[in-house]
């Protein structure tokens, strides 16, 4: 049986055996910088190129165009499709602009896709390393690499969107804004913090009796949400629900009455209660804030805790990239505390 054991977020020797994944954690912003800058060159070239005319669409093709759908659909002034599948829409020619993320570059149906939007001459800029699959088959004459080397998916995204925000297709999206936002959680979050003036372990201290419930009320806030969860079933291997507030006030409202008496070290698994964990970037939107106030008042009225974890930091990419990283550092203190008997 596993418990939770929170001197070990501030014991030296067991913070030595997550130094690898946490110190990753920490070089989020400079790999922002690095992709960002390496790419520079490349980002040029394509804004060059596309001034020249506005596309009548843009498609963001590959399994990583979930991330450019939230932060463009709002904004872009053209239509916009995000098509993860390994091929394009059937209309899709010349006169369409194509962006790919591909921080791997090994995804034979990301390859497969850029290699038919060449084919078909669409403008394509790929954001994936020089020598990768996907590189190998985006050659074509509209076609601009911006290289990569990080893996990161988030830093890959903020070079291409750095690119659509020069060419009026997407919101403005500061690069620097961004890295110093993750430095900024880098600092409140590092493992030399103690556990009293660090966010991201108490909050692994109040997931670690639970079953987490995340909650987003924006687009992106509701997608770090559910980056989030992914993270806690895979350092835990416990379960946590992201969604929206229909999928999560069945679970609120089913949680048992808390019972005082219980003996916490008795406790099995299946008596984790839910804890309601709301990510909030600041956006005020009022089916949102109906959405907040009857979660909120569900927990209340059934015993449930209610975490918060926000965000200041500056553009709607700073504030996504805050709460996914504090929350993945929360995911990572999780994973160390837990123990076997």
């Amino acid at each position: 049986m596993a418990w939770f054991d929170e001197s070990r977020l501030d014991d030296e020797a067991a913070l030595g055996t997550a130094d690898l994944r946490l110190r990753t954690l920490a070089e989020s912003g400079a790999r922002v910088r690095r992709e960002v800058g390496d790419a520079a060159d490349a980002i040029a070239e394509a804004v060059g190129r596309s001034l020249e005319s506005r596309p009548r669409a843009v498609i963001a093709a590959g399994p990583d165009s979930r991330l450019l759908r939230a932060v463009l659909e709002p904004f872009c002034p053209v239509p916009f499709v995000a098509w993860p599948s390994p091929a394009l829409p059937g209309w899709a020619g010349s006169l369409d602009l194509v962006v790919v993320l591909a921080p791997e570059g090994s995804d034979a149906g990301t390859a497969s896709a850029v290699a038919e939007a060449a084919r078909r001459g669409c403008q394509l800029v790929v954001a994936t390393p020089r020598d990768s699959l996907v590189a190998e088959h985006a050659t074509g004459r509209w076609t601009t690499i911006l290289p990569t080397s990080t893996g990161d998916q988030l830093a890959t995204a903020v070079a291409m969107l750095s690119f659509l925000a020069q060419v009026q297709l997407g919101p403005s999206t500061q690069p620097d804004t961004v890295a110093d936002a993750l430095d900024a959680i880098a600092i409140a979050c590092s493992p030399h913090r103690d556990i009293s003036i660090n966010p991201a372990k108490m909050l692994a201290i109040s997931l670690a009796d639970a079953n987490p419930l995340l909650w987003g009320g924006s687009v992106l806030a509701a997608r770090a949400a559910r980056r989030v969860a992914e993270s806690i079933r895979r350092t835990s291997g416990r379960a946590a629900l992201a969604g929206d507030a229909e999928h999560l006030l069945p679970v609120i409202r089913a949680a048992r009455i808390r019972n005082v008496f219980a003996d916490p070290f008795a406790d099995d698994a299946g008596d984790r209660r839910p804890v309601l964990v709301i990510l909030d970037d600041g956006v005020d939107d009022p089916v949102a804030h109906d959405e907040r106030i009857r979660l909120e008042e569900a927990a209340a009225t059934h015993d449930v805790r209610v975490e918060r974890v926000s965000s200041e930091a500056v553009g709607e990419v700073g504030r996504y990239a805050s709460l996914l990283l504090h929350g993945t550092y929360a995911a990572e203190y999780l994973r160390l505390g837990l123990v076997e008997d």
